[in-house]
């Protein structure tokens, strides 16, 4: 069997292994055999839009209450919102059944232990070995029957209480008609966002917020941030907010139109830490994929910085040990992991909006710390991932292009944890120089390993 854990949890296309009914039953199955207390244990189960959604919860469902696990189902809400409900309402772990940003056609599920973080690798390891035994261990010493099979139960306010909290952890409490424009990407923030930001007393314009199953993510959201900077241009707002289908992911635009990425949205956060003296350990933790331009604002502002590898749970776990508050990625996913221990969009917007209104400057301002340097990056759809120093040419290539552009820029090539795809980014200071190379890298790429 193929490893099915990748940098968020199982994601794949729905209805095809693995995220497919059988399969998706036995890894409940492992689930519940790995989860499985002396007292029976309850599961959050929470989803996006998709309308593969509620098939796959259903076979989640049969999964673990076929092996004595209790569900409780909160419908469509926010991943962080999960994360929260299920560590502050001591829930064995939760599921959340989303394919985050990725097309409608794909879907995934993220679990996450009842201290609210993605699994360990050790019990991603755990739940696989079990899939492999096919659902045979030394845990398991009868079939469950009678009393000992799980329920299945819904929970009605499971939304009040994500509001209650998100409400609890922000100084706003009148925007005084601030016009705030939110992209919901027809996801999981289609409710929330817009009923919290118009309860804190914004001047609201939602878009995107009309899910039918069919078109989370489509030409909307976090990865078509263009779409927001028309709308706040259209109504003259102070602020857009564009969020991915799972609401884990921010991507900010100014009262200008201009996009403000994770990398801005970090940079401005540190610096008024710093400026508060609140800036734990004077560190941010940002990865890989974080702009130069980045790089070279903390150091002029005296602000340490670790990059990690691609992906949250990276970020997370370098947090945790160095014992840094804030982290994220240029993709809008923010830790503030004395709020909260997921990224989480709709409190990365709370806390740009806060600084906005404490120092009376819009955002435009904000974020004129850093300037980004020219940045490309290319996906190349591959059927296998080999390691790149194991295949000549592209070796070759990426030394080449490494030296070509020297001490002026970097080239990053890796492999994407949730897709099929080789993502080759570039920085510099030449945008042309910089399509070139990674042009030059990604036809090597697809030559020997493209679809």
């Amino acid at each position: 069997m193929n490893k099915l854990f990748g940098t968020d949890g199982i994601r794949g296309v729905a209805n095809v292994y693995p995220m497919d009914p059988e399969t998706v039953l036995k890894i409940a199955q492992a689930c519940a055999i790995v989860f499985k207390d002396k007292e029976r244990s309850r599961v959050l189960i929470g989803r996006d839009t998709r309308i593969s959604g509620q098939m796959i919860e259903s076979a989640l469902v049969a999964g673990l209450t076929s092996r004595g696990i209790n569900c409780i189902k909160v419908g469509v809400l926010p991943t962080p919102a999960i994360a929260y409900l299920t560590k502050s309402l001591g829930y064995r772990a939760g599921m959340v059944i989303s394919a985050s940003h990725n097309p409608m056609a794909d879907n995934g599920i993220k679990i996450i232990g009842q201290d609210g973080l993605k699994l360990l690798d050790e019990l991603e390891e755990e739940i696989e070995e079990e899939i492999e035994n096919k659902i045979r261990s030394d845990k398991v010493k009868k079939e469950v029957t009678g009393k000992e099979i799980g329920y299945a139960g819904e929970m009605k306010d499971a939304a009040g209480l994500y509001l209650k909290f998100l409400k609890s952890i922000t100084k706003l409490k009148d925007l005084n008609k601030l016009k705030i424009v939110i992209d919901c990407a027809h996801g999981a923030t289609s409710e929330v966002a817009p009923l919290l930001f118009k309860e804190l007393g914004g001047e609201v314009f939602p878009i995107n917020n009309s899910p039918n199953g069919t078109n989370i993510n489509l030409n909307c959201g976090s990865q078509y941030p263009e779409i927001v900077s028309k709308e706040v241009l259209k109504h003259k707002a102070d602020i857009g907010l564009s969020f991915d289908g799972d609401g884990d992911r921010l991507i900010a635009v100014d009262e200008k139109g201009k996009v403000v990425d994770g990398d801005f949205m970090m940079l401005m956060v540190a610096a008024y830490l710093k400026e508060k003296d609140k800036l734990r350990n004077n560190l941010l933790i940002i990865t890989q994929m974080s702009n130069f331009g980045l790089e070279k604002a903390l150091k002029e502002l005296n602000i340490d910085f670790i990059r990690t590898k691609v992906g949250d749970r990276y970020v997370l776990k370098e947090m945790i040990e160095k014992e840094a508050l804030i982290g994220g990625e240029q993709s809008g996913h923010i830790i503030f992991r004395d709020i909260s221990s997921a990224g989480d969009g709709i409190i990365s917007a709370l806390k740009l909006i806060e600084i906005m209104l404490e120092k009376s400057k819009p955002l435009s301002q904000l974020t004129t710390l850093m300037t980004r340097f020219p940045q490309i990056l290319v996906n190349v759809k591959v059927r296998e991932r080999i390691e790149f120093s194991k295949i000549a040419e592209v070796e070759r290539i990426i030394k080449e292009s490494e030296k070509r552009i020297a001490d002026k820029g970097r080239i990053l090539v890796r492999y994407s944890g949730t897709e099929p795809l080789a993502r080759v980014m570039v920085e510099g200071d030449s945008q042309e120089e910089i399509t070139e190379i990674a042009k030059n890298i990604s036809a090597v790429i697809e030559k020997y390993i493209g679809v």
